[in-house]
């Protein structure tokens, strides 16, 4: 979150945001000044956010259905955090390009995935994605790679910007 510049007041989103592991803790970072838009593109995954913000009495997040190349963010948020859903997505450039559009001047976008280095937990091999990959899409996206954070042992984060 600190690679992404998040904080108090911060409107984020959480995509691919499965059952909200990462959302509940972006809600507790931004507080309740700040917005978590968690968005899925399975209504099942939308509806297990929904209870499980409710049963917490959160009120900072806000679920939302996407699509495969649209996440439909309500607003321009400051982050966007991907965990782990970079290799499923279909349409990774033009989902990436609304995203681009959705991000603030300032706003980051991180994306973290599975190195492909055959160590520890994680998805088969063919289902991961080399780190070149994602910047090539990335770029044509219209986002430039502001850093790649090394403080995770499996996973790689790239984090991205705005052009």
């Amino acid at each position: 979150m600190d690679a992404l510049l998040i904080a108090e007041g911060s409107t984020v989103a959480d995509l691919g945001a499965g059952g909200g592991w990462f959302t509940m803790r972006l809600a507790a970072r931004v507080g309740p000044n700040g917005t978590v838009y968690a968005e899925d593109v399975q209504p099942q995954m939308v509806e297990a956010i929904t209870r499980r913000t409710q049963r917490a009495g959160l009120t900072n997040v806000k679920p939302v259905l996407g699509t495969s190349s649209n996440p439909h963010l309500p607003g321009k948020v400051d982050a966007v955090l991907i965990v782990e859903a970079y290799h499923e997505m279909e349409h990774p450039v033009v989902l990436l390009g609304n995203i681009a559009k959705a991000l603030k001047p300032n706003g980051r976008l991180g994306i973290v995935e599975f190195k492909k280095d055959g160590l520890g937990p994680g998805p088969p091999m063919d289902e991961r994605v080399d780190p070149e990959h994602v910047i090539r899409g990335a770029e044509a996206a219209g986002l430039r790679l502001v850093s790649r954070e090394t403080f995770l042992r499996y996973q790689y984060m790239l984090v991205f910007a705005r052009r």
